[in-house]
Formats: C-alpha cells, structure tokens, sequence
C-alpha cells in the first residue's frame, strides 16, 4: 500500500530497497541514486545509506519500530544513522508515530526535537469503541476458551453484516513468562523488576525461573503464591491453534492467517494481504506483522486475544511495547465509513499500559512509564551498555564475564552477568551483562577499555560484542 502511493504520485522516480536484493540489483539502485535518476528511495534500515547528492529529507515512518536497530554488528539505530546524515546534509530529518518510541518523546519534551501532533484520524474517521475484558473473570464464569463473551457477540455481529475482522495474538512478545490465570499474579525478578523466564528443568528436575538481567533464580511454583490457583503456567497459544479454535465456533467462516511460518516465500505475504484486501477472507489472524500500517475500510473489528503477553516480557521496555502493540491493532480498526470495535482481552487489565492503550492515551502513558525508567535508571532517563560474550567453553567463560564486570563495577552500575535469554546456540555459550551511566560518552570509555582487556585476556574461542542502549534482551 505504501509503496502504490509513492508510484501513483512519482513515477520511476522511486525505488525500492530491500533485503532480497542482489549485490548487483542494490549497486544498480545506487548508481541511479546517485546519477540523479532516482530521487526517492523506499525501504528499512540499509536505505539510509542511498548515495543521493543533494539529499532533502529523510522520513522514518513507525519511528517506534525496534528493527529499526540492527541486531548484527555494528549495531546501530536507522533512527541515531538519520539524525547524523540530516545534520551532515542539511537536510530534514520527520520521524512518524502514532506512538513514538519513548527516546524520541523525551527529546521532544527537552527541547531537542520539535513536536507536531495530529489530534484527529485522516479522514475524519471516528475513533473505534474499546471493550477491556477481564479473562480471570472469564475463567471464574467457565469460559476456558480463548474467546471471551464479548469478542464472540462483536464476531458474530461483524459476520452478520458482511465486514471483516483482524485477530491479533503476539507470540513474540513473550518467553516463557509464567502468570496465573485465576489472579494475575506474574512472576518478577526482586532485584530487577522484569518478568522471570521460565527454564525446562532437564532429566527430570523442576523447572526453574531466571532473570535474564542479574541471573536470579528460583524455583518454578506449582501454585500461585499470591492466590493458590494450581492455573498457574506459561501461555502457549499461537496462531494455529486460535485459527483452529475459531472455525470450532464458526464452521463456515473463511480465515487468512499471517505469521513466520505463513510467510516463508517473499510473495506470501503480498498474497494474503491482497487475498484479505479482495475480501476473500472474513477474518484474518496473526501476530505483530498485521498491525503495521494496515489500510482495510472493510475491518470493523479487531480482537487482541491475549494483550498481556507483550507486558511480561522480560525486558525493561516490555510496558511500552505493549502499549504500542494495542494501539497500533486498534488503529486497524474502523477506518472506513462504519464505526470500528475493539476487544482487548487480558489478565492484567487495570495494568496502566493496557489503561492508556484502551483510551488511545499516549500522554498519559508516557508521564507515567517516565517515571519508572527514572526510578530504574533505564533509557531514555539514563544510557545503557549491553555486554555480551560468546563462549565455546561454559566455564572459561563464566570467569572471563565475571572479570569484566568486576573491571567496570563500583564506579558505574552494574547488572549481571548472568546468562543470556538463549543461553547456548550452535555450541557457543552465551553470557552478558548491563552498564548503565547518565554519560553516554563514558560508556563508550568502558566500552574500549573492555576492548583492551579482551584482546589480552581472550584466545579465538572467545568473542565480545556490545550493544548500546538495546531494544530488546540478550
């Protein structure tokens, strides 16, 4: 949809970047940046790096997006790479959101950037009604299945009417959280506050739950602590099993479903958008990836099957993504001329993320996740530096880490070291630890001193990598 817009209004002034192109298709696309011939270049990251001789604006659209950070070295933000080349260029740099990421909030709020803000939709479409449902609740009246009361009389009067629905459960946002269904106790690291992962206990030993922050480790619970439910786990739903669910319910409806395993081929994705769009389907389920940026006037509903997944990531961000996830699928909703409904469903719903999602209240949510990153001294109040060591042998490098640390701590804070979120991968040992100072700059000076000691501490076995202020959890 993006892309027709551009060709409608530009022509073969525009081009396209992205990662399936060639080495020679890319130096193409360079050569004609560069001659004058392209003028517009469309696509992620690497399009920052288009050789335009006169470059005029740089527009970084869904600015809140955590791929907009490379995960591969060197690890930088599209969003620090456009700031940079906007000031060398002279040119202007527009980041979009409907829920810009709190690093850019706070800077605007500082005076560091300037804030304009659209207070109504394009079009002058009614913002949809959203219905917060309580699935402890739920579960007190009966109800085990995945669909609440409320979301099967919004489905049901959707269908009766010929529109569409969006289904939408986030898969990525969780590892292995354990939370109680009865009370919705979750979990948390005391050190921390993050959510504890929990860890298959191996040849028959308990399982166990673990901070991937501080390495903290307790024993998983076969109770709730707080309640003595014994609905007590992590959730394992995916897709699959709501697309299987549904049509229990709904035995003639048409389903599309979009996620990693049905988009392996670069035209799958394309297809079930365009297959959705010619409203083939009645409703189609899947996870993040059918909430960005979406256009269909026929979608009247949008159910969020589980809001509370994303929440209890174990990650410091896991509140912001949340709240951005919920507004951006009830963004889905309602966009042509009928009024739009939205069914969050959770175990959490009087937490203040899911609150300000389901009034679409961006104000209120930032002054109030501000005031815990301050409090914890995360980002955007503080800069962080993530540490992270590849190990071929487990002990070696539980030592080798710990030296580190132990170089750095005292005169900055310290978390960790602790194993990382996928501890092992392909036989290499995976550790890491969190430096976090007011100073960027002085992370940087940590940053080359533990260069330094590596290179004298460490054999071929042994690799270093850093990452500042990550968007995500190693």
């Amino acid at each position: 949809q993006t892309l027709m817009r551009f060709y409608e209004r530009f022509g073969d002034k525009v081009a396209v970047m992205h990662s399936k192109l060639s080495d020679g298709e890319r130096f193409d696309q360079y050569e004609r940046a560069k001659s004058g011939e392209l003028k517009i270049m469309i696509g992620p990251r690497s399009a920052l790096f288009t050789p335009f001789p006169d470059l005029g604006i740089i527009v970084i659209d869904e600015e809140h997006e955590s791929s907009y950070k490379s995960e591969k070295m060197p690890k930088y933000h599209a969003r620090d790479v456009a700031e940079y080349l906007a000031k060398r260029e002279n040119a202007v740099l527009v980041l979009g959101s409907a829920t810009p990421s709190l690093e850019s909030y706070y800077k605007a709020k500082n005076g560091e950037y300037f804030l304009y803000e659209m207070t109504q939709r394009n079009g002058g479409a009614m913002l949809p009604a959203v219905y917060g449902v309580d699935m402890r609740r739920e579960l007190k009246e009966g109800n085990k299945s995945y669909f609440s009361n409320k979301l099967r009389e919004c489905l049901t009067e959707c269908l009766a009417h010929g529109q569409q629905a969006m289904l939408f459960i986030n898969r990525r946002g969780y590892a292995g959280f354990v939370s109680c269904r009865s009370c919705g106790y979750v979990a948390k690291c005391p050190h921390c506050d993050v959510s504890l992962s929990q860890h298959r206990g191996s040849n028959g030993k308990q399982d166990t739950l673990v901070c991937h922050y501080c390495g903290f480790e307790m024993p998983a619970p076969d109770k709730c602590p707080d309640c003595g439910s014994p609905y007590i786990a992590g959730f394992r739903a995916g897709t699959e099993k709501i697309e299987m669910e549904l049509k229990k319910l709904y035995p003639f409806i048409r389903t599309l479903r979009m996620d990693a395993d049905s988009t392996k081929r670069k035209e799958d994705y394309e297809n079930i958008l365009a297959s959705f769009s010619n409203r083939e389907a009645d409703v189609l389920i899947g996870t993040q990836m059918i909430v960005k940026g979406h256009d269909f006037p026929n979608v009247t509903l949008v159910g969020i099957i589980a809001a509370d997944l994303s929440l209890f990531s174990a990650d410091y961000q896991s509140a912001e993504r949340c709240f951005q996830l919920v507004v951006q699928a009830c963004g889905r909703a309602g966009r042509g001329k009928q009024k739009g409904n939205v069914v969050v469903q959770s175990y959490q719903p009087d937490h203040y993320s899911l609150k300000h999602a389901m009034a679409q209240d961006y104000k209120g949510f930032y002054e109030e996740e501000i005031v815990y990153r301050l409090l914890g001294g995360y980002p955007p109040v503080c800069n962080m530096l993530a540490v992270q060591l590849f190990a071929a042998q487990k002990e070696r490098g539980e030592v080798l880490i710990k030296q580190l640390a132990e170089l750095v701590k005292g005169d900055y804070t310290v978390i960790g070291p602790g194993p990382a979120v996928i501890s092992k991968m392909k036989d290499i040992y995976r550790m890491v630890f969190y430096v976090k100072d007011a100073s960027y700059d002085r992370l940087i000076a940590v940053k080359d001193l533990l260069e330094q000691q590596a290179e004298e501490m460490f054999t071929n076995q042994e690799v270093l990598q850093f990452d500042f202020n990550p968007k995500g959890m190693f």
